[in-house]
């Protein structure tokens, strides 16, 4: 029975471990996903992204956006600012695919930790 109960606690702090550590990857993320820009910050999303690009679809140079902090900015090239909130989102995701793949990967709370 001891072996029985060892065996569960290990298990329970591996799924405990796995899951801070798929936390801390996807916060990483989050935070590489904000853009600063003429003294404001925005939260790069899909949203956001596909507003910008239908605005340049619609032909506008340059709009105002309201920033995380409700404060509006001027985006003076939109053009500009859309491909680099792409480029910005593209490398995050990649980042977080590859360390995401990586701590899937792994089967021992050592391993785990290591990531």
């Amino acid at each position: 029975m001891d072996e029985q109960v060892e065996k569960a606690f290990q298990t329970a702090n591996y799924m405990a471990t796995l899951t801070n550590q798929r936390n801390v990857a996807f916060e990483e993320f989050q935070q590489n996903l904000i853009y600063y820009i003429n003294g404001s910050s925005f939260q790069i999303s899909l949203e956001l992204m596909a507003f910008v690009k239908s605005l340049i679809d619609a032909g506008s140079l340059n709009c105002i956006l309201i920033d995380v902090n409700q404060i509006p900015v001027n985006i003076e090239n939109i053009k500009t600012f859309y491909e680099e909130i792409s480029a910005q989102y593209f490398k995050s995701s990649n980042e977080y695919f590859a360390k995401y793949s990586e701590i899937k990967s792994k089967r021992r709370i050592q391993d785990l930790i290591s990531v």
